[in-house]
């Protein structure tokens, strides 16, 4: 124990001493010469701001650059870190309305460009810098045009120059969504410039995350379904603009274009609501679907699982489950422990939800939020089916997962069945849950069983079954203890088990990102048995 203590004790002096050096080395007078190389020096190719709308939320209303404080926009020190990003990244120069003055956008940049010509650790991070490189080049119509040349030549060195650092550090973030965002920053710059090396190396980092970052589905290994609509909102990004500027588009691009998109249209093109599994939020991409169609981009799905995702629908009913593994540890850190979790919409409205997600790491209800009690599936002990644990940057990653194994699906007009097992506590508790969800279409009424199947090192406990509902779902208690009542917006449903205690409890909905509510959530209690064990319930339409 000693010397494992005092070696965890070395590593993390060496760590430290390391990223020390490399401080000092970034701020140095010889990383600054190394960076400031440039190359091609003009800009050449203007995006269309259109091609940029799948990121940018426009405003209607516009601003006007004279009601910003040109002189001292850059000497407010007092902001928060999110309101400094938001400064720094110029992601509002998209809400600036393009008849303002190019002479006043222009001095803000300047000034900016005086004030942070060299590397600086916070407006030079990642995601800031990249999104500034966007920003700049998108707008040139008023960052640029109009310009003399003293201007344009100081704005062209500082983008080199950032990119010249964005590639140096880029394989050091640790942060996918980042590396997603630089590249194509560097993307973009090669293309405005016709800067080659720029270009090869951000199509060259384009192949690598798609490589390193997606499963054999094409579907992004974090399982994340927020993730993998904002990797196909970039990959089609990329794609535009080499389009737009008459470079080659490469096969691997086209190809993880379409195969993402079909899995779009899966989770998305044909609910249009979102499901809350594994990180997810509410979201509308209503504003997307409309840049997919105004691009010509058609995706067709024609499958009912994808990466673990289970979704078996008709034009009244949606039943999806997750019957996937955690992800890696790597790609964990928005994973909730939800396995075997479903939810369940009727004519456009949902029933059954999971909780959702709290994405603010730095905030206690994001790991709240990451709980199997905060998902609609069983619970044993109170504990979660996987184990997290807090890494260097505090973000929780999984520790201890499980595996899903012996899936079965039926698909027919009038009968739907999801069967799928996990092990989640199977070393804790000696014990396998194996639910069975079955949908009669014709009579709307949705069955479930819950196996708990004992293994050698079984170990008595408590669980409960958990069946979270929406904050506006009204829900009565019926008198014989084994009812209870649920009133949705367009109808009526009667939750029945036989089995355990039935009770109704408050809880917390995480539906919106970083906010919450409370709302209802139907249980199932009881204590697990020697033999093995079947909790019958079921949802019927009244």
């Amino acid at each position: 124990m000693f010397l494992k203590s005092s070696f965890n004790y070395i590593n993390e002096f060496y760590f430290i001493f390391k990223k020390q050096i490399r401080k000092i080395y970034l701020n140095s007078s010889i990383y600054n010469k190394k960076i400031s190389r440039v190359d091609e020096n003009v800009l050449v190719y203007r995006p269309s701001l259109n091609i940029l709308s799948s990121l940018i939320k426009y405003e209607k209303q516009k601003n006007k650059i004279e009601d910003f404080n040109v002189q001292s926009i850059w000497e407010n020190k007092n902001l928060n870190y999110n309101d400094f990003k938001k400064l720094h990244s110029f992601y509002w120069l998209f809400s600036i309305d393009l008849k303002s003055s190019n002479k006043v956008t222009q001095s803000i940049v300047e000034n900016w460009i005086k004030k942070n010509q060299n590397y600086e650790t916070k407006s030079w991070e990642v995601d800031i810098l990249s999104k500034r490189i966007i920003a700049w080049i998108s707008n040139s119509k008023i960052t640029y045009d109009e310009s003399g040349n003293n201007y344009k030549n100081s704005f062209n060195e500082i983008i080199s120059k950032q990119v010249n650092h964005l590639i140096n550090e880029i394989d050091r973030s640790s942060d996918l969504n980042n590396k997603m965002i630089g590249c194509t920053a560097i993307t973009l710059a090669g293309i405005a410039y016709k800067n080659n090396r720029f270009l090869g190396y951000g199509l060259d980092l384009l192949k690598k995350i798609i490589n390193t970052s997606f499963d054999n589905n094409y579907f992004p290994k974090s399982r994340n379904i927020r993730q993998m609509v904002f990797y196909l909102k970039y990959f089609i990004l990329i794609r535009e603009l080499l389009k737009d500027s008459l470079n080659d588009i490469p096969e691997y691009l086209n190809e993880i274009i379409h195969f993402l998109g079909k899995s779009y249209d899966f989770i998305w093109g044909s609910l249009g609501q979102s499901l809350l599994f594994n990180g997810n939020n509410n979201s509308n991409n209503n504003d997307f679907d409309k840049y997919l169609s105004l691009f010509k981009y058609k995706f067709k799905s024609d499958t009912f699982d994808v990466s673990g995702y289970t979704i078996l629908k008709n034009k009244n009913a949606v039943l999806g489950m997750d019957t996937g593994c955690n992800p890696a540890k790597n790609y964990s850190e928005n994973y909730q422990g939800g396995p075997l979790s479903f939810e369940f919409f009727f004519k456009d409205k949902k029933l059954i939800t999971n909780s959702g997600y709290f994405q603010d790491h730095n905030h206690q209800l994001n790991t709240i939020s990451k709980t199997t009690a905060n998902h609609s599936t069983l619970i044993l002990d109170n504990s979660s089916a996987c184990n997290f644990k807090k890494n260097s940057k505090g973000l929780s990653t999984v520790s201890k997962g499980f595996k899903t194994f012996d899936k079965e699906v039926t698909y027919e007009k009038n009968y739907w069945r999801i069967k799928c097992s996990h092990d989640g506590y199977l070393a804790r508790y000696g014990v396998i849950h194996q639910r069975n969800l079955e949908f009669d279409n014709d009579k709307s009424i949705l069955f479930g069983k819950e196996k708990l199947i004992k293994k050698k090192n079984f170990k008595v406990t408590n669980f409960e079954i958990r069946f979270h509902l929406l904050p506006n779902i009204k829900v009565t208690k019926l008198q014989d203890k084994k009812s209870v009542l649920i009133e949705l917006e367009n109808s009526g449903w009667r939750f029945f088990s036989n089995d355990g205690l039935i009770g109704v409890e408050t809880g917390l909905y995480f539906g919106n990102k970083n906010n919450y509510i409370e709302n209802q959530n139907i249980f199932i209690s009881g204590v697990t048995q020697n033999n093995e064990q079947l909790i019958e319930w079921q949802i019927s339409k009244i």
